[in-house]
């Protein structure tokens, strides 16, 4: 089996944003008068789209009030993200140009909104080695559906088979078994091996340098 397409989730697999997110996550709850979630909880939320994530937290607010908490959230992040700025993850880039160069297309699929995830590929200079990018306003339904990545393989042309998802969270794995598609697990982010592989994961790595050798492998 031939894997020609690398999937990849954004936050918690490429790049560590977790610290920006949890503290306007909270900011945003203490202004609005929210029950201020613990950090466990803002993470368990990443991944999600901001509105999902606060329905999640929050399933009593009303719709106009979730909304609220979006504007509310974008604005301190914008803030957080100077203070607290992405960072990619070790082996990211080397990674990214081994499949590259070994032909393998890297795209990615990522609830964050699109202004948002272009600026932080550009900001951590590796929007060259993406070739596609779905965002949360370019699909109806979000992870754990698996619409992205079923758009990713219509638009792209690729088989169910001939793609992996890469991901940090069990809504990653989800979305790739719901398409079809192969599913690997990194337990650097934000959930554990255990809960990767119980979502459904093929694999799981500690490091993403193990990616070269579950798709060089295959491909």
């Amino acid at each position: 089996m031939k894997i020609k397409l690398a999937i990849f989730d954004f936050d918690g697999t490429i790049a560590d944003t977790r610290k920006a997110i949890i503290v306007a996550k909270q900011e945003t709850m203490k202004k609005l008068g929210l029950r201020i979630a613990s950090e466990e909880e803002c993470a368990s939320t990443i991944g999600l789209s901001s509105k999902s994530g606060f329905q999640k937290s929050y399933p009593e607010l009303s719709d106009e009030m979730l909304d609220w908490c979006v504007v509310i959230y974008r604005e301190f992040f914008e803030e957080k993200r100077l203070l607290y700025p992405p960072e990619l993850f070790p082996g990211i880039i080397e990674v990214l140009e081994a499949l590259n160069e070994k032909g393998i297309v890297c795209t990615i699929a990522t609830s964050r909104n699109g202004k948002s995830c272009r600026e932080f590929l550009e900001q951590l200079g590796i929007a060259k080695y993406f070739s596609y990018v779905l965002c949360a306003e370019d699909t109806t339904l979000l992870k754990p559906n698996p619409e992205p990545v079923l758009k990713t393989l219509a638009d792209l042309k690729f088989a169910p088979e001939e793609a992996l998802v890469i991901g940090d969270m069990p809504m990653d794995i989800q979305m790739a078994k719901g398409a079809g598609v192969f599913a690997c697990g990194v337990t650097y982010g934000n959930a554990t091996g255990e809960e990767l592989l119980a979502a459904g994961a093929d694999f799981t790595v500690d490091e993403i340098y193990g990616l070269k050798g579950i798709l060089f492998e295959k491909a």
